[in-house]
């Protein structure tokens, strides 16, 4: 790097970084505004909220996608030049764009022009900002709409002129300012912004420091705090890569100093932070876009996912037990460990935002105006102390993070609108139904796992969000229309396998970046999170076919449900890593993982089998147990005859 270029990357004073915070204060400020005072028209909420997202992009990233350390060059200057003159002309005419009649009143050229040129940007901001995946995606659905009528059978379409692809992509809420977009620019963002006020107040660090306190004396401690704090910071960021980076820096090493191989210090690292963005209140961003597809409360959606998440991390915190068990580790040592109490006299006042933001959710509160309040109460809060007081230049660095922190989340749903645009315009998002039941012959079972594959390739390459906003007006049809499935359990099997593609080899984001921290191979660290992570792969299935797990039913099957799949998940982690009362032989683990399947799957006769076998391993385990203390008698008595 140049010494220019790194005055340019360093020094805050510089045009190019104030221009930056300019743009993400001015992003920041205008979604501050609208959670006060109300969201605009929704073409213009939108667009707006697009557009600053993408100057950013062009302003922070590269032509390589990497963060820019030299000056922009014309080029960019010139995209961005571009962007206000397309999206800025849908922010300046969007009340007249918003009741004009689509596909009959005709597009002028000039509007014609930006549209292609603001769909064209996009995709190359989608590009820098997550990679090349995204925008081949697109790319293809657009050749698509105009190939479509030369294609054979079900795939082939009537015929479309570029107008209509423009006017359903750019100037109407079915494209890129569709339900995504309007997600986006309304609830995620503002929850993006709370969790960098909670960053910068130090409030993530307080529950961090009190994971550590609680679980640091247990065996395998630091590996246990690691599960429950970054669920925590993951359930914040909704990104997996982000929360291994930022937590997994301290807690992987502590994993591989207490004994833990690096590989497996990784895996653990990687599935709790994973794990993060279905865990309730918050959630990732995904959720929010569930509950608006299904019209119904956020809370709800958030309640809906709290078994399942319980599952995940109950399921890794046995795991990580059952690890300790087997190669003998210990606790940390007691200078190491944060004091509890001290912890939480330092910071018990940041309890208070989670809990103002789960209390205002759950009277009927919009999210977005629930954080604005958590947001309020944030500041507040942190005035308590002086290390964590909120001052003015905490505030904006606050603000400018939170802006930052949203531009990827944008970028993502404008440019799965693109997608949901196209397959509405050619209706092949009903035909791909067509596709799936001809596939799987009419088989549930066969149609769920079609799904769990595309679900598993399509997060290799995208963000959870997209990934899922994808699969949803691909899929979702198939499981409610075709075979009955519940709503919310189809769109959750969905989302599910959308997040934990992140580990999922041969393209495991989170491992990849945990592996780094560890210094282990990051394949072996994917598949051993795979495994660490097994419950994931299996709880999707259930509440598929048995819903009581995402709280649909009458209280008794719900609690019947939970109390079974607990005991489960445990059986599953013992089975999975081998260990129980004492190291598993093949046979055993066998019969803990069938255990574990009737367990999970609520049921009477399956809970019934279920704790037959458990208590068939648990009687075996323990009698051979209390007889190796005892030591080998016959053994003895030969020796000593011998002797004689």
């Amino acid at each position: 790097m140049s010494s220019k270029e790194k005055e340019i990357s360093g020094d805050n004073r510089s045009i190019l970084v104030m221009l930056i915070s300019l743009v993400a204060w001015g992003m920041a400020a205008f979604h501050i505004y609208t959670g006060i005072f109300g969201v605009f028209e929704s073409i213009l909420q939108r667009s707006v909220h697009t557009c600053f997202a993408m100057i950013l992009v062009f302003l922070l990233t590269s032509a390589r996608g990497k963060k820019r350390t030299a000056p922009v060059p014309w080029y960019d200057w010139l995209i961005i030049g571009l962007i206000l003159a397309s999206v800025g002309y849908v922010i300046w005419n969007a009340g007249e764009i918003a009741s004009r009649y689509s596909y009959v009143t005709p597009l002028t050229g000039y509007e014609v022009a930006a549209g292609c040129i603001g769909v064209l940007i996009l995709m190359e901001a989608a590009r820098r900002s997550m990679g090349a995946a995204m925008p081949i995606i697109c790319l293809v659905f657009l050749v698509y709409v105009f190939v479509g009528q030369f294609l054979p059978g079900i795939l082939s379409h009537q015929g479309f002129p570029l107008m209509w692809a423009v006017d359903q992509l750019f100037y109407t809420t079915e494209g890129v300012w569709g339900i995504p977009a309007g997600v986006s620019s309304t609830f995620i963002v503002m929850f993006v912004i709370f969790a960098a006020f909670l960053e910068q107040s130090k409030g993530g660090d307080f529950f961090i420091d009190m994971a550590m306190g609680l679980f640091g004396k247990a065996r395998g401690g630091p590996a246990k705090a690691a599960v429950v704090a970054s669920g925590f910071m993951g359930m914040l960021s909704g990104s997996a890569v982000a929360n291994v980076v930022t937590t997994g820096s301290f807690t992987i090493p502590m994993m591989m100093r207490l004994g833990y191989s690096p590989q497996f210090a990784g895996a653990v690292e990687t599935v709790a932070s994973s794990g993060g963005q279905f865990m309730p209140p918050i959630m990732g961003a995904a959720a929010f876009i569930i509950a608006e597809f299904l019209g119904m409360p956020y809370i709800k959606v958030a309640a809906a996912a709290a078994l399942p998440a319980i599952l995940y991390y109950v399921s890794a915190f046995a795991m990580v037990h059952f690890e300790a068990l087997r190669i003998d580790l210990k606790g940390m040592k007691a200078e190491d460990i944060p004091q509890i109490r001290k912890t939480l006299v330092y910071g018990i006042q940041f309890v208070v935002p989670v809990i103002i933001l789960v209390y205002l959710l759950i009277q009927g509160q919009s999210p977005m105006r629930a954080g604005l309040w958590a947001i309020v109460v944030t500041i507040a809060v942190s005035w308590i102390r002086r290390e964590t007081r909120m001052t003015p230049r905490r505030i904006i660095s606050a603000l400018e993070g939170g802006a930052k922190g949203a531009v990827q989340v944008a970028i993502c749903c404008a440019a799965a609108g693109i997608i949901i645009g196209i397959l509405t315009l050619t209706g092949l998002g009903m035909r791909f139904s067509s596709i799936i039941l001809t596939i799987s012959q009419g088989s549930l079972l066969i149609t769920l796992i079609l799904i769990m594959i595309t679900s598993l390739i399509l997060g290799m390459g995208l963000p959870t969000v997209a990934a899922y906003i994808i699969q949803v007006t691909l899929t979702v049809p198939v499981l409610t229309q075709n075979f009955g499935v519940n709503p919310l359990a189809a769109h959750f099997f969905i989302f599910y396998f959308a997040i934990i593609s992140a580990i999922t080899p041969p393209v495991a984001l989170a491992a990849y970046a945990a592996a780094g921290i560890s210094g282990a191979d990051p394949l072996k660290t994917g598949f051993t999170a795979c495994r660490l992570a097994i419950s994931a792969f299996i709880v999707p299935y259930m509440f598929i076919y048995a819903p009581q797990l995402l709280l649909v039913g009458t209280t008794g099957d719900v609690v019947l449900a939970m109390a079974s799949a607990l005991v489960g998940v445990v059986a599953l982690s013992a089975s999975g890593i081998g260990f129980f009362i004492k190291e598993a032989n093949i046979i055993e683990r066998i019969l803990l993982l069938v255990a574990a399947l009737c367990l999970i799957k609520p049921g009477i006769y399956t809970d019934v089998a279920g704790i037959a076998l458990l208590a068939l391993v648990i009687v075996s385990q323990f009698l051979i147990k209390r007889t190796a203390k005892k030591g080998p008698p016959a053994l003895n008595e030969s020796s000593s005859v011998s002797q004689s």
